[in-house]
């Protein structure tokens, strides 16, 4: 589905309009495209701390293009690192890197600010790097011109697992993502990571996706085929059709039966031995107010989007069927973390589902980590179906003015499911474009 108000503030009446009345005006944003560079421009690195004097060199190993001096030209991203600040007056320096270069960024700028966790410092040290969250989140608010700010906590040893994370977050694969806070290292984290194909990273794996049949999962499918990986898909077995189109592997299956997960299990122990990435993306939404909600209703959002994924892990785990430096990957929302109106019960899973993510965090063995992405406005046929009003406001109400896609949210879990992204473990990433409810 088309934005068509972003499509009419490109016109020339819309740009007038725009202009005179003070009316969103959602930049046209950049996506990957398979072979293409992951970022075409020059990325400008600053900064002082411990990874300071290896940025350069991080850039060069995905042949980015960097400079540590502005030299007046054009920008298409900064990487500050912010390790060094000690102190609630070192944060000056933030302003002393960026005000200069704000105004020469190119279009769909990337500003990454690298820091040290919080919670595993003291004192002043500890002031200043919570400090970083204010400043990233109330500047991705103001870049504009289709520009995303991250924050990445990397813990102390864990500088050689940032690689995947650069990659994605400097790069159109995080178009969507803005404002967010990532931390490597600091749950039960691997340090080594694997070697990959940057153009291939998923060579050789074996990823189970479910609710593949079409829109997110669908997307998601595509995206790890892209990136090497041999998707079995999972659905209903009404969906089966179309389940055909996007994998020749896959499995139909109501997961909410009490047989399902051996199902899978047994599938994937007898045609692959096991499995490396398992995505609990299949979901359903219900909704309707507390006070006229029906127990049936309301348990079966609950079975579904996160019950079954429960189920499902616990019995790969226990039959060892998920490979050591494995991924499992859930799907939140942006509704379990801010709420909605009528989906008490949506709220509930999703929220839910980052429960799930912290439980397991700790206690996965062999290098396994577990993440999730929380969507906001991602423009499918089910948002195509939504209010025109209700859908202007969910579309506008984010930091870029406009609905995501679902290859942002299935970029996002290929970030993830990288074997690259060892000591990426236990985040929930928003991909909603910044949306201006929660945190």
């Amino acid at each position: 589905m088309s934005d068509k108000y972003q499509s009419f503030t490109q016109s020339a009446i819309g740009k007038v309009l725009v202009k005179n009345l003070g009316l969103p005006s959602p930049a046209k944003l950049e996506r990957y495209a398979a072979g293409a560079p992951l970022v075409k421009g020059t990325v400008l690195v600053g900064g002082r701390g411990r990874l300071a004097e290896s940025l350069g060199g991080l850039l060069g190993e995905l042949d980015v293009t960097s400079t540590e001096a502005a030299g007046g030209g054009k920008l298409k991203g900064l990487v500050f690192d912010a390790t060094g600040l000690t102190s609630s007056a070192d944060l000056v320096a933030l302003q002393e890197f960026f005000t200069p270069v704000m105004r020469s960024l190119e279009t769909n700028p990337r500003v990454v600010v690298i820091g040290t966790p919080p919670e595993q410092l003291e004192g002043g040290e500890r002031v200043a790097q919570r400090a970083l969250e204010g400043f990233t989140r109330s500047l991705g608010k103001e870049i504009g011109k289709g520009g995303t700010v991250q924050l990445v906590y990397v813990a102390e040893g864990f500088e050689g697992s940032l690689l995947s994370t650069l990659a994605f977050l400097l790069s159109p694969k995080s178009a969507y993502v803005s404002g967010q806070v990532v931390r490597i290292g600091t749950k039960n984290a691997s340090i080594a990571a694997e070697q990959v194909d940057p153009k291939k990273p998923l060579t050789g794996k074996v990823a189970l996706v479910t609710g593949a049949a079409r829109g997110i999962g669908e997307e998601i499918a595509k995206v790890l085929q892209r990136d090497g990986a041999t998707v079995v898909g999972l659905d209903i077995p009404p969906a089966e059709d179309d389940l055909k189109k996007v994998t020749s592997d896959y499995i139909t299956a109501d997961i909410t039966a009490e047989d399902a997960p051996a199902k899978i299990a047994s599938y994937l122990q007898e045609k692959f031995g096991g499995v490396d990435i398992v995505v609990h993306n299949a979901g359903v939404t219900l909704d309707k107010k507390l006070a006229n909600q029906k127990a049936d209703r309301f348990g079966k959002v609950l079975e579904i989007n996160i019950t079954a994924p429960e189920r499902i892990t616990a019995e790969l785990l226990e039959q060892k069927l998920v490979r050591p430096n494995g991924r499992i990957i859930g799907v939140s929302s942006i509704a379990g973390i801010a709420g909605n109106l009528g989906q008490t019960s949506y709220g509930a899973s999703k929220a839910a589902v980052i429960g799930f993510v912290d439980s397991l965090a700790e206690e996965l063995p062999d290098g396994i980590t577990i993440n999730a992405v929380a969507p906001g406005f991602i423009i499918t046929q089910m948002t195509a179906a939504v209010p025109f009003a209700t859908r202007e406001v969910g579309q506008r109400l984010n930091a870029m003015s406009q609905g995501g896609l679902p290859v942002d949210v299935a970029e996002t879990i290929a970030w993830y499911a990288s074997p690259a992204s060892t000591g990426v473990n236990g985040n929930v990433v928003r991909v909603c474009g910044q949306m201006m409810l929660g945190a």
